[in-house]
């Protein structure tokens, strides 16, 4: 049976739910408790912190890129064994990818579990009740257990939020304080030992400000026990297959179900670092992950063994999926250095634009949902056509390409497999 829970979700963007649900995660593992860490959407940077704060893998609940049951298998499997799971929601409580749907709301009514709502009360007072009244009716069947202020400039302030949270009819938890340190530390930094140091030192701050004026003994009390779940059966037959997958400061952006799916599926997976090592292991398949490459060009271009093992694999019609910054080490170059050449694409950070959503990828015997989220830029494609069509959430094309050289696939686009079978590529 999955354990207590709950939601940490807020009135918009911008409010601190990163701040505060790290601050919660590391303040109750202070104590001894065992916490799940959870992220409502296609985020992968936030599951890295939650990983930090927490000290276990962090899980995607997204009922865009997979089915509303294998969500609720996922919670119920991470969540088992643990005393309680918190959930860091998506942007406002209720904004999902279409009304509400892949909101943290709605997440709260899948799952069964109560929303802890966080307000960000700078510049503001009495005037919070009605938001969190209308917070609290809008839709039936989704409870919110409690509100949490932020950025709260003093006593008497609190005191008057406080107020204005009993006439709402919703328990005040207590609140954080306005603190300029109380930053979220860049989210561009790649998994360096300085960006490493740089996020302890903030969640512990974070950690901090929840022991010292939020009632996290009455907030674990409240925690819900969510609606039964079946758990899949964790087990698998070893088949003697590899999967290699990239991992080191460069390459990280990666979810843990599709690493799950593989190791159900018998494959055993070899972490490697296109920074460090000279070569590929000997796989069967090769992965190769977003992340940060444009922030350590200089290095993955003087590898040049590893680029070298990497032409030689693709050469040889080995399987390889690559996404995003996995993509841009396949191409020829990014603004001036040297990648794998594999494909024939010239790759740039200049005049950088975020290109973000979800997305579906048609292959068109097969289909996969994901999500892209970059700044940089293919400039040039030397002429290679894409194999596949994406849509967004709404269903309309987007102009996001799938390339195809060999058996080796690279798109902008982080598939989301963990209940699909990413190996249907190699079928088409």
């Amino acid at each position: 049976m999955a354990g207590k829970g709950l939601i940490v979700a807020a009135t918009s963007s911008g409010c601190g739910k990163t701040t505060f649900s790290l601050g919660l995660m590391r303040a109750l593992t202070r104590r001894g408790v065992s916490v799940q860490p959870f992220k409502c959407g296609p985020d992968y940077i936030d599951t890295q912190f939650h990983g930090c704060a927490a000290g276990r893998n962090s899980i995607n609940l997204d009922v865009f890129m997979s089915s509303e049951e294998h969500v609720r298998e996922l919670y119920a499997a991470y969540s088992d064994g643990k005393n309680v799971s918190v959930i860091e929601g998506v942007m406002g409580m209720f904004d999902g990818y279409s009304k509400m749907e892949g909101s943290s709301a709605g997440l709260s009514r899948l799952l069964g579990l109560p929303v802890i709502l966080l307000v960000n009360a700078a510049s503001t007072a009495y005037s919070v009740a009605p938001v969190i009244y209308g917070f609290k009716h809008f839709k039936p069947g989704i409870k919110i257990a409690g509100v949490v202020f932020n950025r709260v400039s003093s006593e008497s302030h609190f005191a008057c939020l406080k107020e204005a949270c009993e006439d709402a009819g919703v328990e005040c938890l207590g609140f954080i304080r306005k603190n300029d340190a109380l930053s979220t530390p860049s989210r561009h930094l790649g998994l360096t030992l300085r960006a490493r140091g740089e996020m302890e030192g903030f969640i512990n701050a974070a950690a901090d400000a929840v022991e010292a004026d939020v009632d996290i003994d009455r907030l674990s009390d409240i925690a819900g026990l969510p609606d039964s779940a079946r758990i899949g059966d964790c087990g698998y037959a070893a088949s003697g297959k590899v999967v290699a997958v990239a991992s080191d400061e460069a390459f990280n952006f990666i979810y843990q179900a599709n690493l799950d799916r593989f190791r159900k599926m018998g494959y055993e997976i070899a972490f490697f670092s296109p920074l460090r090592d000279s070569r590929l292991p000997n796989a069967d398949l090769v992965y190769l992950p977003g992340g940060y490459p444009e922030l350590f060009k200089e290095s993955l271009a003087a590898n040049d063994s590893m680029k070298e093992s990497v032409r030689n694999y693709v050469g040889n019609g080995g399987k390889l999926w690559a996404e995003c910054g996995g993509m841009i080490y396949l191409a020829r170059e990014i603004d001036g250095s040297p990648m794998c050449g594999v494909l024939p694409l010239r790759c740039t950070m200049a005049d950088a634009k975020l290109s973000l959503g979800y997305r579906k990828v048609d292959f068109g015997d097969v289909a996969f949902m994901g999500h892209e989220f970059h700044y940089s830029k293919v400039v040039d494609d030397g002429g290679l056509k894409s194999v596949a069509v994406q849509t967004n959430a709404r269903g309309k094309a987007v102009s996001t390409p799938v390339y195809r050289h060999k058996n080796a696939f690279a798109s902008y686009t982080h598939l989301y497999w963990g209940d699909n079978d990413l190996m249907k590529l190699w079928q088409l």
